[in-house]
């Protein structure tokens, strides 16, 4: 507690702050149902009402009070991000198991907000990932690939009735396809021009995703300008991964994406500006925000080119995570009139 005046009045608050992440987010999530169906709205309001509820009982049996907690607005913003997350016509029984355990395991465990180590949305994610990898990367074509896009009704059918098939609208994701193509020796120019996997390519980084990447984009500008996250995490890890993408790429063009596609092919620009920000499990220094950025950048890339999966934004995000406190420890600044940090 704060024992001596004067005080400085702000008029930030954390549910300020998450209602405008949340305003920030409605261009990325709008073009998001536009481009790939209504199934993503249906996966938001599910994930939200699975972390009020998982949080609420917890705060109950803890005996905390509930009402100042529930109405801060970071329930819902871990449940939207990682809907956000999630294939937009995947069983609903992915985001409840999600979102649940996002809340439970990954904020309420360490004490509620203020005290998670980790992301709460990518912890979630990341479960889901490593027990359902089928269910998590069965993703739907863009409506503009399909002859028939599915309606909101079909788009509900398929999330809650388990057992319809989806294959004649599900689609390999870009990043996907590049590193199925690459495993069986097919360069890069020729599976962005082969008669079945081209298509899936627009014009700089898949149909759909980079028009989706352009909107998280605008909202993660829109959080720059009003000062809501600071700008050295973002641009540190979009920095970093395109630079790396680049140098690759001019190594060897048919072997390394081109940056992009790595920048609006993926989750980067979600992952930039609203996950690595995390303003809790992020670091807080200056100089830590952009070696933080920095070490999501490097971990997306190699994990895209070498590792197993071909997004890496969430576990690159939960191993610099992990970082954060002694990061932080040795990039405090200078105080004035003290010694050297």
């Amino acid at each position: 507690m704060t024992t001596s005046s004067p005080h400085l009045s702000t008029p930030n608050s954390v549910s300020r702050l998450m209602l405008h992440v949340g305003y920030a987010l409605i261009p990325g999530i709008a073009t998001y149902a536009w481009l790939f169906g209504a199934g993503v709205l249906v996966h938001i309001l599910l994930a939200s009402v699975t972390a009020m509820t998982a949080e609420a009982l917890v705060l109950m049996l803890r005996r905390r009070p509930m009402a100042s907690t529930l109405a801060d607005g970071s329930a819902i913003l871990s449940a939207v991000l990682l809907a956000l997350a999630i294939p937009p016509l995947a069983p609903w029984w992915i985001t409840v198991l999600g979102a649940g355990f996002a809340i439970l395991f990954g904020k309420q465990l360490y004490g509620g907000i203020g005290y998670n180590p980790f992301n709460p949305a990518m912890l979630g994610y990341a479960m889901l990932l490593i027990s359902f990898p089928l269910e998590m990367t069965r993703w739907p074509a863009a409506h503009s690939l399909l002859t028939q896009a599915p309606s909101l009704s079909d788009s509900v059918s398929l999330i809650f009735a388990s057992g319809v098939s989806m294959d004649a609208i599900s689609a390999a994701t870009p990043l996907d396809t590049l590193k199925t193509q690459l495993a069986l020796g097919v360069g890069i120019d020729a599976t962005r021009t082969g008669a079945e996997t081209g298509k899936l390519f627009g014009q700089i980084a898949g149909v759909g995703w980079e028009a989706i990447n352009i909107a998280f984009l605008l909202g993660g500008l829109y959080l720059l300008l009003t000062r809501r996250i600071a700008w050295q995490i973002p641009l540190a890890m979009l920095g970093s991964l395109a630079l790396l993408a680049t140098l690759f790429h001019l190594l060897d063009p048919q072997q390394y994406a081109s940056p992009l596609l790595h920048l609006f092919g993926g989750a980067a620009m979600l992952g930039a500006f609203f996950i690595a920000t995390d303003p809790v499990s992020a670091c807080t220094t200056p100089r830590g925000r952009i070696l933080f950025g920095i070490g999501i950048g490097v971990i997306t890339y190699a994990i895209r080119n070498w590792g197993g999966y071909p997004d890496g934004i969430a576990f690159a995000v939960l191993l610099m995570n992990m970082t954060a406190p002694t990061i932080d420890y040795f990039t405090q600044p200078r105080v004035f009139g003290g010694g050297k940090p």
